[in-house]
């Protein structure tokens, strides 16, 4: 399949049978220097529509964030573990260039959507038009950590303050093209960790795990073009150093686009001894 992947700046060259090889630029890092999770997500989309063995569009991924990745060259490594006429499951695995050791192992399930009758019991939440909303401005992170690729509006502060309420809602767009599957595939790890909402900026959290569910088509995705799409976030416990988060992911008109379940391990900031 061939993919757009200069548009997020995600060059893949084939060196082999389910091998890849990737460079993640500088920009795409966390504060604390490892890649942002959801560079790894899109990544992840991204290697599955050049996979030439692939069938259909990704559907579901479940990735676990075994280790940080550096910026840099990265190997990508993708194996077929069943193939059916309708549902495929493979395995990427995301690796420093040249090492053994993965950072990021996800199970991709891709799928050939038929038209089936829709239903939803779900539905989208009221929230102040984007427009209306004020861009947050990020000082120093501006261009890292999906800064650079999304812009984000709701009435929170960055960094969140501790408000005792993990319930949030931000309108997001792409600042890299239109909507597809990868962007909104980054877009699920785009939402500050409930941690802070219960406990403030004292705590340091990184991703576990993070399941994305993508219920839109391509095509349906596609229909956003550059439009926002609000993301509806909550958590409901944190507790031994474990937190999780679920969000929902509607277009403008009340479509559904995805949903994700995120596990996220947190843990007070360090603080040194008095001298």
């Amino acid at each position: 399949m061939s993919t757009p992947a200069d548009t997020l700046d995600m060059p893949l060259t084939a060196v082999g049978p389910g091998r890849w090889r990737t460079h993640a630029g500088p920009e795409w890092r966390n504060p604390g220097g490892g890649l942002w999770g959801g560079y790894a997500i899109g990544l992840c989309i991204r290697v599955m529509e050049a996979e030439p063995d692939a069938r259909g569009e990704a559907l579901s991924l479940t990735l676990t964030y075994a280790a940080a990745l550096p910026a840099g060259e990265l190997d990508v490594r993708t194996r077929r573990l069943r193939q059916g006429g309708s549902i495929g499951v493979w395995e990427v695995e995301l690796l420093p260039a040249g090492s053994e050791e993965v950072g990021v192992h996800a199970i991709v399930t891709l799928a050939r959507r038929p038209q089936t009758p829709p239903f939803a019991f779900a539905a989208m939440p009221e929230a102040p038009d984007p427009e209306s909303l004020p861009s947050p401005v990020y000082a120093a992170a501006s261009q890292h950590f999906g800064a650079q690729a999304l812009e984000r509006r709701s009435l929170d502060t960055f960094p969140p303050k501790a408000t005792g309420d993990s319930r949030t809602l931000a309108w997001v767009r792409s600042r890299r093209g239109p909507l597809d599957k990868a962007i909104l595939g980054m877009i699920t790890d785009n939402s500050a960790p409930r941690a802070f909402y219960a406990l403030g900026p004292t705590v340091m959290t990184t991703t576990l795990s993070l399941t994305v569910y993508l219920h839109g088509t391509a095509e349906e995705v596609a229909e956003v073009g550059h439009d926002f799409i609000l993301v509806e976030c909550e958590g409901r416990v944190g507790a031994g150093g474990a937190s999780d988060e679920r969000s929902s992911y509607w277009r403008r008109d009340g479509k559904l686009l995805a949903t994700s379940e995120q596990l996220a391990w947190y843990r007070e900031h360090r603080r040194d001894p008095p001298e």
